[in-house]
């Protein structure tokens, strides 16, 4: 038995523990004096021998000054405050016994519950896959939602954005495709979310059935920024330990938006300058590094769908435009069809996914391809059929799309507790095109 390795372990240990003492606080941010640590270690402030220590996450320096923030509220530190260096970047438990929970951004059960035995310690900070390790994306996931599988067909693996103003039904669509999607395990983010909505998302839109192959990662709005931040990481780095073991995973983050948001607020806390709409530099350096964890790899794959709260229904703001470069594909849900009874409200015109012709066949292509074309038409021509002005017989094409209208809005239409399986909706596509449904 060589003993050496052992003791040259022994002689590499820091038996030292070092600590600093808090200096001030100014609004999020906690300046101290000390102990050595490195960007991204999480330090312990103890406030007093008989309460459990603040975590925080060392994000700047100041002058030999250390920059923290808190994981939670700050109401009792105050100067002089030690500060104890753990020498470790976060990590959550993970592993099979979470399907089912529901916890926070640290990992812990938001029911205060022990979390069971048997979890693996996993970073939430990871690199993207290298690119020529990620497999192709060569095989079409069921969405459970008819107009997403007949015509935004999505492929396994592949990163999609629903871009939506405040209330359109995005929560409503994620809880149908957790419910009704063919992948193995469902990691569902919820960001910035109100408290209320959180146990109304879980018991409504995700419902017990979804519940059962659905961990849930919750950071609410009234959270510090950091935790909004590391939700969105630890609801990734969860789906990254389920690629790895071979899963078809599915990765839902409402929303991408708020996850800027956090970025911004530490990044001006840190002194950072306000750029595009007061956004920081740091937010378009972390939005590509989160969006890339996500996709296939040799192992297995994370089909991932990001919420994007447009403000104002712009779909060219800044974070809206970032994302939509970042991603393999966009789905847009519109006030106007929401406002006229249609859900799924999604405008199947502006959105697309960019994966769709490697994953579907030539005549599933050219199906998808003939009814985009019919409702194309009906729009570009819709103010003269809805005023009057449109005589039937001037034109075939505009004739058969005004023929066609109808039956293709019954198709687009899908109540929350209807299932179609991607085979289903296909078929259903093609007999609407044969005169059918």
């Amino acid at each position: 038995m060589n003993i050496q390795q052992y003791l040259d372990a022994v002689d590499r240990i820091d038996t030292y523990k070092r600590y600093g003492k808090v200096l001030r606080i100014v609004g999020l941010m906690i300046e101290s004096q000390g102990p050595e640590a490195n960007i991204g270690e999480v330090c312990l402030i103890h406030s007093s021998a008989d309460k459990k220590p603040v975590k925080a996450e060392v994000v700047g320096f100041n002058h030999e000054k250390i920059i923290l923030m808190p994981y939670t509220q700050v109401a009792e530190i105050g100067p002089g405050c030690l500060v104890e260096a753990t020498g470790e970047a976060l990590s959550v438990k993970i592993g099979r016994g979470l399907i089912g929970k529901v916890v926070d951004s640290l990992g812990m059960a938001l029911d205060e519950s022990k979390l069971p035995k048997g979890l693996a310690n996993y970073p939430t900070e990871q690199s993207p896959p290298n690119p020529m390790t990620r497999k192709k994306i060569s095989e079409p996931v069921q969405v459970g939602v008819k107009s997403i599988d007949s015509l935004l067909t999505v492929g396994k693996g592949q990163r999609i954005g629903i871009f939506a103003g405040s209330g359109v039904g995005k929560s409503t669509l994620m809880g149908m495709i957790a419910r009704n999607s063919s992948a193995d395990i469902n990691v569902i983010a919820l960001i910035g979310e109100r408290g209320r909505e959180v146990r109304e998302f879980i018991e409504h839109d995700l419902g017990e059935e979804g519940l059962k192959k659905s961990i849930v990662v919750v950071a609410t709005s009234d959270q510090p920024a950091l935790m909004r931040i590391k939700g969105a990481y630890t609801a990734t780095a969860i789906s990254e330990y389920f690629r790895d073991q071979g899963f078809e995973v599915n990765l839902m983050m409402d929303s991408v938006t708020r996850v800027a948001m956090a970025q911004r607020e530490v990044g001006l806390a840190t002194g950072e300058p306000p750029t595009t709409k007061g956004y920081t530099p740091s937010v378009f350096a972390v939005l590509p590094k989160l969006l890339e964890r996500t996709g296939t790899s040799k192992d297995g794959s994370i089909t991932a769908f990001y919420t994007v709260l447009v403000d104002g229904d712009d779909m060219n703001e800044p974070i809206a435009d970032t994302v939509r470069g970042i991603l393999d594909g966009h789905f847009i849900l519109d006030r106007k069809l929401a406002e006229q009874g249609q859900f799924p409200a999604l405008n199947v015109l502006k959105s697309i996914s960019r994966v769709m012709n490697k994953v579907a066949d030539k005549e599933h292509q050219e199906s998808a391809q003939e009814l985009r074309r019919l409702m194309a038409v009906y729009e570009e021509n819709s103010e003269l059929i809805q005023i009057g002005a449109y005589k039937r017989g001037t034109n075939q094409e505009i004739d058969k799309a005004i023929a066609y209208h109808p039956k293709i809005q019954s198709f687009l239409r899908q109540d929350v507790n209807e299932y179609r399986s991607l085979d289903e909706s296909i078929k259903l596509m093609k007999e609407l095109l044969k005169g059918g449904v």
